[in-house]
């Protein structure tokens, strides 16, 4: 009754019926719109619940130890990239030099400016109930040189009062080491194609340790690997070095996996015993489907060449064997006299094996895995051997590639329960993309699939999820995707200086979850509205 009343009002005015202040609701309206839809979606739940079989309602109830984040990265939000002393960063630089790389040709100088914002971002949390933030530091800020000679107080207390703040209003945080962003100069001398980046890394990563480990228990060293090491394959993703045949990629992913097992011995080392924090490693994995049903052997290659690609060597040790099989037999066809694919020594797949306290994993979307027929004539267009694609019944996001799939989510948990342990899992990226309307009816719609998938995942395949952590907090600067693609709960306003927040109708529902402990039903005026992924995408 409520719904019809607040709805027929709505509309009246909306018709010209009625005529308060045509000003204050054309200015008003879409907040109070917003606000009243959260109300409604909340009381509604009372009544569509009472109708939910018994089992159904069990996969809707968080386990008791699930905590719920929101993340967010350096480059993409804080924006100051000049200020106090901060030393360019690869991204600085990229965006800087190659704007026409950027899908709207802007850069990161501003994003959110979380810099100075970052108390208002900090209650933005506190009022939703988010119980951790995921968040990375600047390499730059902290080494403006890129070395020791030159370690910056200013961005230091900028993270420790970052800290302080989240921790005062009981909020957790999380450091992600390197998200993207290192300074330039170290990309002069070939970045993480230069095995010298191991030592640097670790020198910056004892930094962190040593001033900002105190109070933080949980670290990831390098976010997902992968998309790092795609800036040496290509033009899309910074540094932008095209360095053909994936040799610089297969030679990025073995210094950084060198890079993170050295950390993480210098941690246990030298911190661990005191600060009795853990460490984890971002890895990107995505679910994967067999064009034919029953021949899975295609999906499983490609698993192994993208998640397994980092997870092997930590969990398992060394490189998976179709990996480096695949490999050296496309390298052969390539004329390469070796493998284009680094070969660990047995010291180095002893030191990387067990370098994880828990399993960092960033999850956005499914695919479907076609075996290449040119490999039938002798043609090797790739080291998969594969070509993907998706069913034109996914719903899409408005990027093109974040199809939604919640069972391939739980999938990816499976496998991940399966192949390395069961280990601990901590989801530290998973969310969709819109165009950034504040009713963002198809992000609760992703969310609340995902996370009924990944209470299945909990309650009957005994996976260990204990965290599940929103990308992203805000709007912010995605990369390639500039300002154009939105994931954030809050609504950023770039094109004013002060950068306004706004939460969104799944800020109210993630709101509502996390006091609840209950994902909420989608009303029925949710299903009737017009969808995001129902109109054209960006294919990135």
């Amino acid at each position: 009754m409520l719904e019809r009343k607040v709805e027929t009002w709505l509309a009246t005015v909306r018709g010209g019926k009625i005529k308060p202040c045509e000003k204050v609701i054309n200015r008003k309206m879409e907040n109070f719109n917003l606000v009243m839809r959260s109300i409604l979606f909340i009381g509604v739940n009372i009544i569509v619940i009472s109708r939910t079989s018994a089992e159904e309602m069990e996969n809707l109830i968080l386990p008791n130890n699930l905590k719920i984040g929101a993340a967010g990265s350096a480059y993409q939000v804080e924006g100051a990239w000049n200020v106090s002393g901060k030393g360019v960063s690869n991204w600085d630089w990229w965006t800087h030099h190659c704007p026409e790389c950027i899908l709207d040709h802007q850069n990161g100088d501003i994003a959110c400016d979380s810099y100075h914002k970052y108390k208002e971002d900090v209650a933005l949390m506190k009022n939703i109930g988010i119980q951790y933030y995921r968040f990375s530091v600047s390499w730059a800020r902290i080494l403006p040189t890129g070395f020791l000679n030159n370690v910056s107080e200013a961005g230091l207390q900028y993270y420790r009062n970052l800290i302080d703040e989240l921790l005062y209003n009981g909020i957790e945080p999380i450091i992600t080491l390197h998200h993207f962003d290192h300074p330039q100069i170290l990309e002069f001398m070939g970045g993480w194609t230069n095995e010298l980046m191991i030592k640097w890394y670790v020198d910056y990563a004892r930094i962190i340790f040593q001033e900002l480990g105190p109070k933080v228990k949980i670290f990831t060293t390098v976010n997902e690997p992968q998309s790092v090491c795609e800036g040496y394959n290509g033009t899309v993703f910074s540094p932008g070095e095209t360095i053909p045949d994936y040799v610089g990629y297969y030679l990025c992913i073995h210094n950084v996996l060198k890079a993170h097992a050295t950390t993480y011995h210098m941690y246990d080392d030298e911190f661990r015993p005191y600060q009795h924090g853990r460490i984890g490693l971002n890895n990107i994995c995505d679910g994967f489907y067999p064009d034919t049903p029953n021949d899975t052997a295609y999906a499983e290659r490609a698993f192994q060449f993208t998640c397994g690609l980092v997870a092997h060597p930590i969990y398992i040790g060394d490189y998976p064997s179709i990996v480096k099989e695949r490999v050296a037999l496309v390298s052969k066809a390539l004329g390469y006299p070796e493998s284009r694919l680094p070969t660990f020594s047995p010291d180095w797949i002893s030191y990387i094996k067990g370098t994880a306290d828990f399993f960092a994993l960033n999850h956005y979307s499914s695919q479907i895995v076609t075996p290449d027929t040119d490999e039938a004539r002798g043609i090797y267009n790739t080291d998969l051997g594969v070509t993907f694609s998706y069913r034109e019944s996914w719903p899409t996001g408005y990027l093109c590639y974040v199809k939604v799939v919640p069972e391939g989510f739980r999938m990816v948990l499976q496998k991940i329960k399966t192949y390395y342990n069961n280990p601990e899992i901590i989801v530290t990226e998973i969310g969709f993309p819109d165009r950034g309307e504040l009713n963002d009816y198809s992000r609760i719609k992703y969310h609340r699939s995902y996370m009924q998938e990944m209470i299945k995942a909990i309650k009957y395949d005994g996976c260990r999820v204990s965290r599940y952590m929103v990308w992203s907090l805000m709007d912010n600067f995605q990369l390639d995707a500039g300002y154009v693609a939105k994931f954030g709960l809050v609504k950023v306003n770039f094109d004013s200086p002060n950068r306004e927040r706004t939460p969104k109708l799944s800020a109210y529902w993630f709101q509502k979850v996390i006091q609840t402990g209950i994902l909420q039903d989608i009303p029925t005026y949710m299903q009737t509205e017009p969808e995001a992924e129902s109109r054209e995408c960006l294919d990135r």
